[in-house]
Parts: C-alpha cells; structure tokens; sequence
C-alpha cells in the first residue's frame, strides 16, 4: 500500500494544493484542489472518497470530480463519499444543491447517480478491499474526524484539521503509529487565531505530540502559502524528540 500526497497546504497559491491524500488507486482521502493534479484515466479509477470535515478546502474537489468522470463511469457503480452525518447534510444543503453545482447524487440519472452519500461514525472501521481505515476523533470548528490507515507494520494516522485533542491521544496509545499527519496551521504569533478557529500553533503542537510514542515519523500539514518557513523554524526550536519534516506534495508514503 501506498498514500501520494495530492495536496497538503492550508490553502492555494501557485505550487500550494489544499489536502487530498491518494490511497494507492481507489481511495480518496479529503478532496482539495490537489485532486485536480490527477489525470482523468486517474480521477476514473476513485471508487471511495473519505473526507473529514465540510470545509471547502477539504471538499471542492467532489462535485469536480463527479463532472469529470460521470462518462468515463457509465455502468459504474457509484463513487462512495464518506463522512459524518453532518457532513454529508453540508454537501446536500449548500453544494449538490442545483443552485451551487448540480446534485450528482441523482445524475446522470436518479437510479444510477454519479455519486453516493454514505455516513460513518467515529470509531467505526471502513473496510474497502484490502484497505482498513479507521475513523478518528478530531476537534474542529463543525464537526470533523480523522483517519487511521490500518497497516501490519504500523498505522498511517492523518489527524484532519483539529485542535487539541484528548480523545485522538486515547485512541493513538492504544494504536500502533508507523506515520503521524498532523496539521499546524498558524504561527505562535497567532495563538488567539488558532485557539478560536481549533487549529494548532507550534506550542500546542508541542502539547500534543508529548503524547505521542517515539519512534514515529511525524509530517506536519495545512501549513498557510508563504509560512512554511516561519512555521518549520518555530517547530524546530521546540527540541522535540520526534522526528518531523514538512509534508509535501508529490511525496509518497509506504505502507508495508
């Protein structure tokens, strides 16, 4: 197993694609402007679309994605989109609503639609052919999740946009975590920001991986364009004993 890094930034500028992580060929994980880096014989071969929260930056990519391949699809079953209960209410109400993008969940045709809203709980364990995906908690502004990408030698645990987060530091010490993704989306300078949107800062990040085991490869996401630097430096600074780079895009993560 394989995840490709489609998009990882915190926003959009040129070379900086919002979060959309590629498992191997079929799965989808969150669907931001990276998704559009994939060719169309790509985009056709997506069968599940995971996305952890409503936030545009997370899923401009599905009604995109659904005009795109609803022809290279015919005969096709549906692409699954996963998410909250919530979640998938946000996309019903305020995008496939025929007034912001068509409701490709009854195109081309009602009885074989493009696409399909299927809801999942936190805790529940996704099974999509050989891949196992577990669904985290995650501490955010509308409600949100994680996921745990369940591997022999060890978890790929992407924590979604959150702030501090007792629960997901629960379910991780019981997990074995090979690779942590975790978001730090603001400068220490913006700590009140940060508090107030549930994102991380560098001393909270700091906060939150004393939790954390060692021996874990920890990428840091949704850092802003333009911030990468100061953000990078910040974390630095903290003499963590963790292992952590900058995630980016085009980077590919096995899975073994």
């Amino acid at each position: 197993m394989k995840i490709r890094v489609l998009g990882c930034s915190g926003s959009i500028a040129a070379g900086c694609r919002t979060t959309a992580f590629l498992l191997d060929d079929g799965v989808l994980i969150d669907a931001g402007t990276g998704v559009g880096d994939l060719s169309l014989d790509e985009l056709a071969l997506i069968d599940h679309v995971l996305i952890s929260h409503s936030h545009l930056d997370h899923i401009l990519g599905v009604p995109l994605l659904a005009d795109s391949v609803m022809r290279r699809r015919v005969g096709r079953a549906p692409i699954q989109i996963h998410a909250l209960p919530e979640t998938l209410q946000t996309l019903r109400q305020h995008i496939f609503n025929n007034a912001v993008w068509p409701d490709f969940t009854r195109l081309p045709s009602p009885e074989r639609p493009i696409l399909r809203l299927s809801p999942f709980a936190v805790g529940q364990v996704l099974s999509f052919g050989e891949h196992r995906i577990e669904v985290l908690p995650a501490s955010h502004t509308v409600p949100a999740v994680g996921f745990a990408v369940l591997a022999p030698r060890g978890a790929w645990v992407f924590t979604g946009d959150t702030g501090p987060n007792p629960a997901l530091w629960a379910r991780l010490a019981q997990m074995d975590v090979a690779h942590l993704v975790i978001e730090t989306a603001f400068r220490n300078d913006e700590k009140a920001l940060a508090l107030r949107s549930r994102h991380l800062h560098p001393l909270a990040l700091r906060d939150e991986l004393a939790q954390l085991k060692p021996g874990v490869n920890v990428l840091i996401t949704h850092i802003k364009p333009g911030e990468l630097e100061t953000v990078m430096h910040e974390i630095a600074a903290l003499g963590l004993h963790h292992r952590v780079q900058a995630l980016v895009a085009g980077q590919q993560i096995a899975l073994d």
